[in-house]
């Protein structure tokens, strides 16, 4: 049981999770989202640019799978 899925997140604090584990901005935007590349899992996957604002269940573990963490 991973204690991480439980946990609430904001946006800015998962980017910097993301950047911790290898993961970066492309630079590039997909439907208004920041694109970001996983070297780990080999995909590219959106982003948010909302801050402090908290990341939905969902999104958060979409994001977290992708990113391969």
């Amino acid at each position: 049981m991973q204690c991480i899925n439980k946990q609430k997140m904001k946006y800015n604090e998962l980017a910097k999770l993301l950047k911790k584990s290898g993961c970066y901005d492309t630079g590039e935007q997909q439907s208004g989202h920041p694109l970001w590349f996983s070297p780990k899992t080999g995909m590219y996957f959106r982003m948010s640019n909302h801050g402090a604002q908290e990341v939905a269940k969902g999104t958060l573990n979409a994001i977290k799978k992708a990113a391969g963490i």
